[in-house]
């Protein structure tokens, strides 16, 4: 790796706000525990699951930030920021800020909050994240929150513990991606944003632009690397006592393939990688995707 690879950063233990920035961190990792949400999906088709994140991505953010402010005692248990709050704004970096309401000045440091629906198709995070380093405050931060129906294609959202890393160094770290890691014979060069100051107003430039992006694939973090062993970890996440992996290639078998013989080939390759992948270790979990796919098969022959 090159010697000029960016350095993960945190805000100086010194800064006044350290306390309450380390406890917020804390209350994300825990937003599994604290997340609510009055939604409730039914009728979802399982050739349509893959639709859920455009559907209702902005509606779990939304509900992120409410279950943040509900959680007040776990990052403000003294009443310290008792004037501050969570608060949204829309087209702007960072879409949330804790701020006073009202105020346009009085920012602690904002979070770039991404909903993660982690049955989307492509397996990934598929959010673009183009914001200069510049415009990044050294305790902003971004978010990645993944997500679930609690009945997989019916009932309530459920979060899982999310993916945080500081903004200046997602920042960093994606451009040095760009021009040093990725294998391209592409021009590699990036115009970055001038002038861009922390807290942008809505019409600053803020966005890095590559020189050449023949593939439209700038600022896709998911792809730089530093997210793939917290991807790993969630794709083992029991879902109904059923990794998401396997509950993603079922979906994927129905919604790639067009006919009964090829869905059901599909299926049968999966019992075959699960007896593979999970047999030797008298794992549980075999016998429930056997039965998955036992009854998904019967769905396809019906």
């Amino acid at each position: 790796m090159p010697d000029n690879a960016p350095e993960l950063a945190y805000p100086a233990e010194t800064w006044e706000h350290w306390q309450l920035y380390r406890d917020v961190r804390e209350a994300l990792q825990a937003l599994p525990s604290s997340f609510a949400s009055e939604m409730n999906v039914s009728g979802v088709m399982a050739t349509d699951i893959f639709t859920l994140n455009s559907a209702f991505g902005a509606m779990i953010e939304e509900q992120v930030v409410d279950s943040l402010n509900r959680a007040r005692l776990a990052w403000d248990p003294d009443g310290t920021y008792s004037l501050y709050s969570f608060t949204r704004q829309a087209q702007r970096f960072p879409d949330v800020l804790l701020k006073k309401p009202g105020s346009d000045d009085d920012i602690l440091f904002g979070i770039e909050l991404k909903g993660w629906y982690l049955l989307s198709k492509e397996g990934e995070p598929s959010f673009r994240f183009t914001t200069t380093l510049s415009a990044c405050a050294t305790a902003d931060l971004v978010v990645v929150v993944p997500w679930v129906l609690s009945n997989i294609i019916s009932g309530t959202p459920r979060v899982f513990s999310p993916y945080i890393v500081p903004a200046r160094y997602a920042a960093e770290y994606r451009n040095y991606h760009w021009e040093h890691l990725r294998e391209s014979e592409d021009e590699k060069g990036i115009v970055l944003a001038s002038g861009a100051t922390p807290y942008p107003k809505k019409a600053d430039p803020t966005a890095d632009v590559p020189k050449s992006d023949n593939g439209g694939n700038f600022g896709r973090f998911a792809r730089t690397g530093l997210m793939d062993d917290y991807k790993k970890n969630l794709m083992d996440q029991l879902l109904r006592g059923v990794p998401a992996r396997y509950w993603l290639a079922f979906f994927k078998a129905f919604q790639d393939q067009s006919n009964e013989e090829k869905v059901t080939k599909r299926l049968e390759g999966l019992v075959k990688q699960a007896r593979q992948s999970l047999e030797s270790r008298d794992d549980g979990r075999l016998v429930a995707i056997l039965r998955l796919i036992d009854d998904l098969k019967a769905v396809v022959l019906d």
